[in-house]
């Protein structure tokens, strides 16, 4: 791969230069992947509040900021990163900023499932990998998806076999160490057909400086496989987190995804779900924030097929003089018929300096459907505060109460109990410390 080329947006330019150049692939189609992007950055730019889509999310200070590349290795030791493990997940790949750590990561899996990193992955599977890496989450007009495409090197790689359960969750573990650098973290999943999988993506951070994370996700399920997808973000207060998902559903088959966003000082997250004949989807969010944190979430569910069914709830908190920011479509197309959606946005607002943007938005192009959307804004309810004061509760106390009761919610849906447990406690906490 040759080394890239100056970008003529000036942050790109900022943001590439002295990056290193990345050893070649042994596979040619990973190489012209990678190219690829390159090109697309020569023509690409950062967008701004100008662009329909970032219209209420101001990136501005994010290019204010210059990263330097990840130097590679660590020296980090099992005991450092011991309270993020999972106790359910005996299978584990840990990356840290952005680079495969083998030394921390534990592999346990078995019946021809593959977890691995994509050189070694792809060494053995690349049959597996090649129709899907690079496919699910365009990058021709995603300037923050073709720079992770750009520098596409170390990535997770799941891949089910047809008619294999894993029973025990698959943990991937994305730690920042590093303050002022910029890191691609890359997830590809892949679950053939009638195959059962839980996968949690965690990013979490061991400082408080700012930092660039630019994840990239692409699960695709073939017919009737099931996948249970927990993501979180926790990064520093001080982190810039842009990340891209795509999810492709095969007929009858079921994905259900819980996101929680805690962390950065800015995020954003661009999930789309596209979904086939009889497929069925469940796409949750819990966004909690607070002080001048901005949390952006953006979903796309497409019904492309009829006899489909989603549900999407997505929930905000937000504190402080923070921004929370969601828009989300759900499209039915021409010939879809007896889809069956239902999408509802719900926003707590603790402070009068909070404020939310929300857009659900319905586009249908068929006519026996069964489809709802719906959004409401406001603070707590006074009379829920008066009950529970009544019963003895501080003001305080009984707002936190209800704060946390909103949020739960949300929570209650992961399937993993240590996981829940410690963000239960997490969301206690910084309900909390809300002012």
């Amino acid at each position: 791969m040759s080394t890239l080329t100056p970008i003529t947006a000036g942050y790109l330019q900022t943001l590439l230069a002295g990056q290193p150049q990345l050893p070649a692939s042994p596979l040619a189609w990973i190489n012209a992947l990678r190219a690829e992007a390159v090109d697309r950055l020569g023509v690409l730019t950062v967008p701004t509040m100008r662009d329909e889509e970032w219209r209420f999310t101001d990136i501005s200070p994010l290019t204010r900021l210059s990263f330097q590349p990840v130097r590679s290795g660590t020296s980090l030791q099992a005991a450092d990163i011991e309270r993020f493990y999972l106790e359910e997940a005996i299978t584990r790949l840990v990356f840290v900023d952005g680079v495969y750590a083998p030394q921390l990561s534990s592999m346990a899996t078995n019946g021809g499932v593959v977890v691995a990193n994509l050189p070694a992955a792809v060494a053995a599977y690349a049959a597996l990998i090649e129709p899907h890496l690079g496919r699910h989450v365009a990058f021709h007009n995603n300037v923050f998806a073709a720079l992770n495409t750009a520098f596409l090197h170390d990535a997770a790689v799941i891949v089910v076999p047809r008619d294999i359960a894993v029973a025990a969750p698959v943990h991937l573990l994305f730690i920042a160490t590093q303050a002022e650098v910029a890191s691609y973290p890359r997830c590809l999943l892949v679950a053939e057909s009638g195959s059962s999988v839980t996968l949690i993506e965690d990013y979490v951070a061991l400082q408080d400086e700012a930092y660039f994370i630019n994840p990239v996700t692409e699960i695709a399920l073939a017919d009737q496989a099931r996948v249970n997808h927990i993501r979180v973000q926790r990064d520093s207060g001080k982190a810039f987190h842009i990340a891209n998902c795509a999810v492709s559903l095969g007929r009858s088959s079921n994905y259900q995804a819980v996101s929680v966003a805690l962390g950065a000082q800015i995020s954003r997250y661009n999930f789309n779900v596209l979904l086939a004949d009889g497929a069925e989807c469940a796409v949750d969010g819990l966004a909690l924030i607070g002080d001048s944190q901005l949390a952006d979430t953006h979903t796309c569910i497409d019904h492309a097929q009829p006899h489909g069914v989603s549900r999407q709830l997505h929930k905000c908190i937000v504190g402080g003089s923070a921004h929370a920011v969601f828009n989300g479509k759900v499209k039915v197309r021409q010939g879809a018929q007896r889809t069956d959606s239902v999408q509802s946005s719900r926003n707590l607002l603790l402070t009068g300096k909070a404020h939310v943007d929300t857009k659900p938005q319905l586009e249908i192009f068929a006519d026996d459907v069964k489809c709802a959307h719906g959004a409401t804004v406001g603070q707590l309810d006074s009379e829920e505060v008066f009950y529970l004061k009544s019963r003895g509760l501080s003001d305080t106390v009984a707002r936190n109460l209800l704060t946390y009761a909103f949020g739960a919610e949300i929570i209650d849906r992961i399937p993993i109990a240590s996981l829940k447990r410690r963000l239960e406690q997490t969301v206690l906490e910084q309900t909390a410390s809300q002012p």
